[in-house]
């Protein structure tokens, strides 16, 4: 059977509440080998942790969330290292930016990425990226705060972001956002970067593909994501999935 990695799946999230067990177990019977599941708060470790520890398969992220920056506070960045010295994870993360949804403190943002990024430096651990509509304002910080890699996940820069996201190391996460097809530009960026930087994800309970509509996202779905990539590309699926689980695996190894 092929094997994929999820590298972003809120699987602690409460939509599974319900029928965790069952979802879980769908995800492996479909080839899913490792769910990365990050933290978006102080409040959710303890979630992401007993997640974690019910399922071999899940490996914790720990890192507070830009778009629940109005409840972080200046004691969670020493919760965080505290976290990660309990418990180490495979990256830091949900960390970044979000420059789209009005209404969040953006000099608040920066100060809580640019904390978490010395943190991840400090670790030696690689981050996960939130970049909706600010591949810039992270990457100037990249530059000057140098950590060992790690992904952008739902990447939806340019192709010029891209190549300087790769260059500092990165890896950048695909999931179901390109499988609508309207989604004209995810769908370029599928197609002309290097396989070598892609990596799979859901970002479950959320970004649903397009054969689910509005419904819960799930890591389940993964590996139809991978067929989509691969039909893309004009390339098979074992190629897609030999591919983006070696690529997760080198920029998530450290962890």
């Amino acid at each position: 059977m092929l094997q994929f990695i999820d590298t972003h799946s809120h699987f602690d999230a409460a939509e599974f509440d319900a029928d965790r067990d069952a979802a879980h177990a769908r995800a492996v019977e479909a080839g899913v080998a490792l769910q990365i599941v990050p933290s978006i708060s102080r409040a959710n470790f303890v979630a992401v942790a007993a997640t974690c520890a019910r399922y071999a398969d899940c490996r914790p992220a720990w890192g507070l969330h830009p778009m629940y920056v109005a409840v972080h506070t200046p004691d969670d960045l020493d919760a965080l290292r505290a976290q990660i010295s309990a418990q180490r994870p495979v990256a830091v993360g949900e960390i970044g930016l979000d420059l789209f949804v009005r209404g969040l403190d953006v000099t608040a943002q920066e100060h809580y990425y640019v904390e978490q990024l010395k943190i991840a430096r400090g670790y030696d651990l690689p981050v996960l990226l939130h970049c909706r509509k600010s591949s810039d304002l992270l990457l100037k910080h990249l530059r000057r705060i140098r950590v060992p890699g790690g992904i952008a996940h739902a990447f939806n820069g340019s192709a010029q972001q891209a190549a300087e996201f790769i260059k500092l190391g990165f890896k950048l996460g695909f999931g179901g956002a390109f499988t609508w097809p309207r989604a004209n530009h995810l769908r370029r960026l599928a197609v002309d970067l290097p396989l070598a930087a892609l990596v799979l994800e859901t970002d479950s309970p959320d970004i649903p593909p397009v054969w689910i509509g509005r419904g819960r996202n799930a890591p389940a779905e993964l590996p139809r994501i991978a067929q989509t990539l691969a039909e893309l590309r004009g390339i098979s699926v074992d190629a897609v999935a030999e591919a983006t689980t070696q690529n997760a695996c080198e920029v998530l190894g450290r962890g």
